[in-house]
């Protein structure tokens, strides 16, 4: 198995449609390029784009060409190179087709058009993993995905669930009630929303600009208490958040999922749809951190009935938020554990 240490040492020297209502079409398939920095994401191949109506995507894939595709969804602020290196890897060796895409707002993804509002809004990153389906032909994937990432897969195997081949989601149903933002949680788990509060001022966004990368290590320190990382780890990581977007997408998909900024016009039917909470049909195992310090674990039962189709829940110990990063083998587990249920 890969080191992700080794992969992050390495990126960080080498750094010195179908149905798509409300959403837009993907208008390239297999417009594709490699970045000249493509060498350091080892075990993670060549940093590929491709175009869809509103982004240029950076990612990447590994595995063989015949193989049934997993597409793997990092989460904020977290890198998929970080995530991933040693959770691909091992699917790859197992005959699995893993694409690994930089959500919207990180890295080398971009806004194609300068007047595209910058949405971090859940039907956005959902319809985004939809078109980039799109783009590069995938009819149908198993998602897997832990955070925004999760959030996406969940919302698109929820409104798309033809495209769904299965689902392996961090935290379980990540859709979030937009209606009922405003409904207080237990106090102890607000706490642990404390940035989803300062980002609704004007001091958290100015906070936000000058001082991403202490922000970020707050983050990860507070939702992974017992994660190890290394500065090397960390710096690969810190690269993304010098996209030109990731500070308006940031503050935006916060405020939004607290109901406090309006959403995208072509995205409002998608929320609609959303509003009703709509069940999941794909095969799916959700996952819960024993060591999260943001959502604690659970039991899984109040994530089931959301999901209509075969089903399984598994706490991990040692694990935080980022779940893929600290616990890559459960992550691998879980993901051949709903290809089987497919």
């Amino acid at each position: 198995m890969i080191s992700r240490r080794r992969v992050s040492q390495a990126v960080a020297m080498a750094a010195g449609t179908v149905g798509l209502s409300g959403a837009g079409q993907a208008v390239a398939a297999g417009q594709e390029t490699a970045s000249a920095a493509s060498g350091a994401y080892q075990g993670l191949g060549p940093l590929r784009h491709v175009r869809t109506d509103v982004l240029d995507i950076a990612y990447h894939v590994v595995g063989p060409a015949d193989g049934a595709p997993v597409i793997l969804l990092h989460g904020w602020p977290f890198s998929p190179v970080g995530s991933y290196a040693e959770v691909a890897p091992p699917l790859a060796d197992r005959g699995l087709r893993c694409y690994i895409p930089y959500l919207r707002g990180h890295g080398e993804t971009r806004f194609r058009h300068r007047g595209t509002f910058r949405s971090g809004q859940q039907a956005a990153i959902g319809a985004d993993l939809i078109e980039f389906m799109d783009a590069l032909g995938i009819r149908r994937a198993l998602y897997a995905g832990y955070d925004w990432g999760g959030r996406a897969a969940n919302v698109a195997a929820a409104l798309w669930p033809h495209r769904c081949a299965g689902l392996v989601s961090v935290n379980g149903y990540l859709i979030q009630n937009i209606a009922r933002a405003q409904e207080p949680l237990a106090p102890s788990l607000e706490l642990g929303f404390w940035y989803f509060f300062y980002f609704l001022t004007e001091r958290g966004a100015k906070g936000l600009e000058r001082n991403r990368e202490d922000l970020g290590r707050v983050v990860w320190q507070r939702n992974s208490p017992q994660w190890q990382f290394t500065e090397a780890e960390f710096a690969q990581t810190a690269q993304l958040w010098t996209n030109p977007d990731y500070v308006a997408v940031t503050l935006h998909s916060y405020r939004h999922r607290l109901a406090a900024a309006p959403g995208a016009p072509r995205y409002a039917e998608l929320e609609r749809r959303l509003l009703a909470t709509p069940t999941i049909p794909a095969p799916t195992v959700t996952l819960d951190g024993k060591a999260d310090g943001v959502t604690p674990w659970t039991d899984g039962s109040t994530y089931k009935p959301h999901y209509t189709g075969p089903f399984a829940h598994h706490v991990v110990p040692g694990a935080g938020h980022n779940l893929p990063q600290e616990r890559p083998d459960a992550f691998v587990s879980a993901i051949s554990e709903v290809h089987g249920l497919g």
